[in-house]
């Protein structure tokens, strides 16, 4: 269990931040900045999750708990069981994968690019895709970078997840009826 007494410590006041071995890192690091960015992806959820039904925030909700995870292994974190790093797993991955099979399996297949919007919950869910789709570019350049890396399930985790949040976009806008598709040239 994770225990906050002061919420400020003054050991980042100058530019670094410490990893969950206690390494310090500057705050630009590429590994603070793949698991800051994931924070934001996580941050956007949560907002989404305001504007969705009780089936799609029971899924975020897993979600937001599993990102952690996922932040913890980037963060070179020893949370796991018996004080081992903790890292992302296979069987989340696939949790993900039937989450968009299930989803998807009600939409219409699609003649286009959608663009973000429809609704409220759709616009979000668009950000937190975007937002998702940037810490696995950053993730991937920290796999080619750094000897620690990137274990692949943690990869493969925050790809599926964009994909999810792409398929939850459209389920939410009535399961694609409300989708704004991209429509090439209308406008020139």
């Amino acid at each position: 269990m994770v225990v906050l007494n002061r919420i400020y410590t003054r050991t980042g006041d100058e530019g670094t931040t410490a990893l969950g071995n206690m390494e310090r890192r500057k705050k630009y690091d590429l590994r603070i900045e793949s698991y800051g960015t994931l924070d934001e992806t996580n941050a956007v959820i949560g907002i989404a999750r305001l504007h969705v039904d009780e089936k799609l925030d029971a899924i975020l909700a897993r979600i937001e708990n599993d990102l952690f995870d996922v932040e913890a292994e980037l963060s070179l974190a020893q949370k796991g069981p018996g004080g081992a790093r903790l890292t992302t797993t296979d069987a989340q991955v696939t949790w993900l994968e039937e989450r968009i099979d299930e989803l998807n399996a009600d939409l219409e297949p699609l003649k286009s690019f959608v663009l973000p919007g429809g609704s409220p919950a759709a616009a979000y869910l668009h950000l937190a895709r975007t937002v998702c789709r940037r810490a696995e570019r950053l993730m991937a350049e920290l796999a080619d970078k750094d000897k620690d890396g990137v274990s692949p399930a943690a990869l493969k985790y925050v790809n599926r997840l964009s994909d999810l949040l792409f398929v939850m976009s459209r389920y939410t806008n009535d399961k694609g009826a409300r989708d704004i598709l991209w429509v090439p040239g209308a406008n020139r």
